[in-house]
């Protein structure tokens, strides 16, 4: 078998808490006393829109929650949103030891918007972990989209039996085996140590 040379994460659900999925909104909507079922509609119509990067997080709040007066600003929701974002216990920690091993490639491999993605990039310092971000707000395509693995590993410019990836949903990690490359499905970090070292990761 071919030895690993890239590892590519997922973001939300692996290394920080998910950033604006149904779970947060569901918390946010609760928070600033909105129509769940409205605000999940318009959010719906526009998800896609948002995640690869043709809507911005503006136009995004404009059409899900300020097509109307509130009493609250859009700086204070842009706040809340924000503040959802958490790390997840010992990921980024084993992650920082994979980094200070330098010898793989590590890119994040994850559905976000422009706006959040750069927020969590900046204020959890993941440039310090990373070598690229492969970010369905950057590249145009979101997981479990075929193309985005395809793009990964163009861009990387390694073979798929060279790149393991790590989510912890089982449709993304089928869809990335259909694409060739090697995955992990996380459900904590001392699983996803083990499972590295079993798959021959020195770190």
């Amino acid at each position: 078998m071919a030895e690993i040379k890239a590892l590519f994460w997922d973001v939300g659900g692996v290394l920080l808490t998910n950033g604006w999925d149904r779970r947060a909104r569901r918390r946010a909507v609760e928070a600033f006393k909105l129509d769940w079922e409205d605000f999940e509609d318009r959010h719906e119509l526009l998800a896609t829109r948002f995640e690869t990067g043709r809507l911005s997080l503006d136009r995004y709040l404009e059409r899900t929650i300020f097509y109307r007066s509130r009493d609250f600003g859009k700086e204070d929701f842009q706040a809340y949103m924000f503040a959802q974002s958490k790390p997840i216990e010992g990921t980024l920690d084993l992650l920082g030891r994979l980094a200070r091993a330098g010898k793989y490639l590590l890119g994040t491999l994850n559905n976000e918007s422009r706006e959040l993605n750069r927020y969590r990039i900046d204020h959890f310092a993941l440039r310090k972990y990373f070598n690229v971000f492969f970010s369905s707000c950057f590249l145009g395509v979101k997981k479990p989209d075929d193309e985005i693995f395809r793009l990964a590993l163009d861009l990387s410019q390694h073979a798929p039996e060279e790149c393991m990836f790590i989510d912890d949903r089982e449709l993304n990690l089928e869809c990335a085996g259909r694409s060739g490359l090697r995955t992990l499905h996380f459900e904590n970090a001392e699983q996803l140590e083990s499972d590295l070292r079993e798959a021959g990761l020195e770190f």
